[in-house]
């Protein structure tokens, strides 16, 4: 019988966007619960803060620390599978694609996923991360129970019935309460989801959207800026049979197309950036119609190689045609040149205190640039359209908001900080993200 230890490393930290880097004093990859327990305990006591990273797939600094870094690579693999309950629990660090993978040989699936599925399971749930759905949320939505290292070293296990205002703000805890090492997810046996992806103009996607959300389980789109061309995506659960895209058309949609022209595309963008609206023309209209069954997580997620930065708000889903029309005029009245089309999700409301959907049935809109193009003018004119409506930003994904505007749009903005001033008084999980985001 071997056993594993914790792993001690001093290196730099960049996130995956590469936008942003730390110097951590250390880095720590703990084996067990205990050995975490141990870490924070010794951060306590030599005055060093402490942030747990995942992939590092968010946009902001909230994993930065010049403390300690605590790295989950160790805390992997599924723990339990309980079928009468139809739960999974899983250790934190384990990344969503090896969870995905590992249900499906079981026979089951999470409900709904996002698009990409690098993430682990705490980093992914802590920032917030969603998919689209009409009546089915956010990963962190469905998750029935945690586990969490909290700062004097306490293992807490929350959920509906233990714990339960911990359960109520956790859930999407931004890093701020403690150290998730576990997780249970809701599972249902596999299904099949029909995919249909199919261009549509701008004007009829938007006039359409409220009956285009209604009618599909899942639906969302992508508006191709400087032109009047989207694409869309519409899942549905099927009765099958299986029918996954070909080998040869599914690469060339997916890799060549989506990733292999586009990074060339994007590239040449950033280098000459007149060509921008005339690639944006060509490439809105490369992607054709298809329609593809499989199961849930190759429907959901997709892969995406081009390295972007990003900003996402969540509106009011009455106010997203609006906001998205007040966008496309502010790009074509301006010089900007945007090579990224501009994605449109929905979710229905849930009940999690910081989750960009709490309370309301939400819209999402989400714009990206090119690794390395100037983007703080763009983000800043869409930012100045999302936050009149309302907007919550995406925990993970470039902002400027402070505790000040986001207290007034989180009715609950209270219940998490209250928590966190129970749990961390003295701010062990705290940087300088959290400063701003949450006051101090």
């Amino acid at each position: 019988m071997t056993e594993t230890y914790a792993r001690t490393a001093t290196s730099p930290w960049r996130n995956w966007a590469g936008n942003v880097t730390a110097r951590p004093a250390r880095t720590v990859s703990p084996a067990s619960v205990d050995e975490l327990a141990e870490t924070l305990r010794r951060a306590s006591e030599d005055g060093l803060r402490v942030k747990p990273a995942g992939t590092g797939h968010s946009f902001t600094a909230t994993a930065a620390t010049d403390g300690v870094l605590i790295r989950p690579d160790l805390l992997t693999g599924i723990r339990e599978i309980d079928r009468k309950a139809m739960t999974v629990t899983v250790e934190a660090g384990t990344p969503l694609k090896r969870l995905n993978a590992a249900l499906a040989r079981e026979g089951l699936s999470l409900t709904n996923m996002g698009d990409i599925m690098e993430q682990t399971v705490a980093g992914a749930t802590s920032t917030g991360t969603h998919g689209t759905g009409r009546d089915s949320a956010s990963i962190s939505a469905q998750i029935r129970a945690l586990e969490l290292v909290t700062a004097d070293g306490t293992v807490l296990t929350c959920s509906a019935t233990e714990n339960a205002d911990v359960f109520a703000v956790a859930r999407i805890g931004l890093g701020a309460l403690g150290v998730i090492t576990a997780i249970t997810f809701a599972v249902e046996p596999v299904f099949l989801l029909t995919a249909r992806e199919e261009p549509m103009g701008f004007d009829q996607v938007t006039t359409d959207f409220d009956q285009l959300v209604a009618e599909n389980e899942h639906f969302e789109f992508y508006w191709f800026p400087h032109t009047g061309n989207c694409n869309t995506k519409r899942n549905n659960r099927s009765a099958g049979p299986a029918a996954p895209p070909g080998k040869v058309s599914g690469w060339v949609e997916d890799e060549l197309l989506s990733n292999g022209v586009f990074q060339v595309a994007c590239a040449l963008g950033r280098a000459v950036p007149a060509t921008i609206p005339s690639i944006a023309r060509i490439s809105s209209r490369a992607l054709s119609a298809r329609t593809y069954t499989d199961i849930p997580y190759k429907v959901f997620t997709s892969p995406r190689r081009v390295r972007f930065v990003e900003m996402e708000y969540a509106l009011p889903r009455e106010a997203a045609v609006e906001a998205l029309r007040e966008v496309r005029a502010m790009v074509d009245r301006s010089p900007l040149r945007i090579s990224f089309p501009v994605e449109v999700r929905t979710a229905p409301a849930d009940d999690i205190a910081l989750s960009t959907a709490s309370g309301r049935e939400s819209a999402y809109i989400a714009v990206h640039m090119y690794r390395g193009t100037p983007y703080q003018a763009y983000f800043t004119a869409v930012e100045r359209i999302m936050t009149a409506h309302g907007g919550r930003p995406h925990w993970g994904k470039i902002n400027t908001r402070d505790a000040a505007y986001l207290s007034g749009v989180y009715p609950r903005f209270g219940e998490f900080t209250a928590v966190r001033d129970r749990l961390d008084p003295d701010r062990l999980f705290g940087n300088d993200y959290l400063r701003r985001v949450l006051g101090d």
